[in-house]
């Protein structure tokens, strides 16, 4: 009887292991679930992207035309406040500016994710190529990403913004994107150079299944972790950095657009007549970024392997 019974104490055993046992993503994600900064920095988030999709909706007037009434009070000295029809008076043009504000939620969103977009996929190729193929070509990517970690990113921003003959919308993506090129390359890199020693590697290698398959079906889906974590929290420096560039003077020129950038860096020769023209989009950016930051930080606890228990 003593064989039989420890047989099934064992068989128990895996079974308990087997229905306890959980996948990094799914175990990140309860304990980010039970994580009140990573509620919080998820629900700014949603309540962003929200505003930013149902913006036209939610907007009491149209953000992009100017209105007699709130023209006829401007001056050089003052700038209508908040009156019946207009919940927060006008801005230096007499666009109604509640509603510039709720427009602003969208362009904003479009630039943010937008230059994380390109500068994911760029790094990622510069990432992926370096370490899947060592040697040289290594060589060669991670020197140039070294010489664009060596420049801060700000400058580094300015100075791609720099190049073209007038800024649009465009150039301030293309500008804050190169910025998180060298990161999300060196994250992938070593990520890959990682998992070239794993065993599902050696044993994919060993057994003759070609470069190419192991680089994507093995390497890569394994490496993206550490990109994905970094994705969220450039998302919140890029939209700081867009906005940088345009109290610069090096940002989107179209003052029509309702971006909170835009709208901070058009704002700064106003703070004597209508300090609110420039408090309400800094608000609304930090606000946006705090939500970005908190998550990503969050999901970068969750996914490290040294808290799992």
């Amino acid at each position: 009887m003593t064989g039989p019974k420890l047989f099934s104490r064992k068989a128990d055993r895996i079974d308990e292991l087997a229905e306890g046992g959980t996948s990094l993503a799914k175990d990140a994600l309860r304990r980010m679930a039970s994580n009140p900064v990573a509620i919080l920095g998820a629900c700014i988030i949603a309540a962003f992207v929200l505003l930013a999709i149902f913006a036209p909706l939610l907007a009491p007037k149209d953000p992009f035309i100017p209105y007699p009434e709130l023209q006829a009070q401007l001056t050089p000295t003052n700038i209508p406040g908040p009156m019946p029809g207009f919940l927060l008076g006008s801005d230096q043009n007499g666009y109604d500016f509640f509603s510039r504000l709720l427009a602003g939620a969208r362009q904003t969103l479009i630039v943010g994710v937008g230059a994380t977009i390109i500068g994911v996929t760029i790094g990622m190729i510069i990432g992926g190529i370096a370490g899947a193929f060592g040697g040289w070509i290594d060589t060669v990517l991670m020197r140039f990403t070294d010489i664009l970690l060596s420049i801060p990113s700000l400058l580094l921003a300015i100075s791609i913004a720099a190049l073209f003959a007038s800024g649009n919308q465009w150039t301030v993506i293309i500008a804050v994107a190169m910025v998180g090129v060298p990161v999300f390359a060196r994250l992938l890199r070593g990520s890959m150079i990682a998992q070239r020693s794993s065993d599902h590697v050696l044993a994919a290698t060993a057994l003759g299944v070609r470069r190419r398959t192991i680089v994507l079906r093995h390497m890569l889906p394994n490496s993206v972790g550490p990109v994905i974590v970094q994705a969220t929290l450039t998302l919140a420096t890029a939209i700081i950095d867009a906005a940088a560039l345009s109290f610069l003077g090096l940002g989107d020129t179209d003052w029509r657009r309702a971006e909170w950038g835009l709208m901070l860096g058009n704002s700064q020769d106003l703070l004597s007549v209508k300090p609110e023209l420039a408090f309400y989009p800094a608000i609304a950016i930090i606000i946006v970024a705090l939500g970005f930051t908190l998550l990503g930080e969050s999901m970068r606890e969750a996914l490290d392997p040294k808290n799992r228990r």
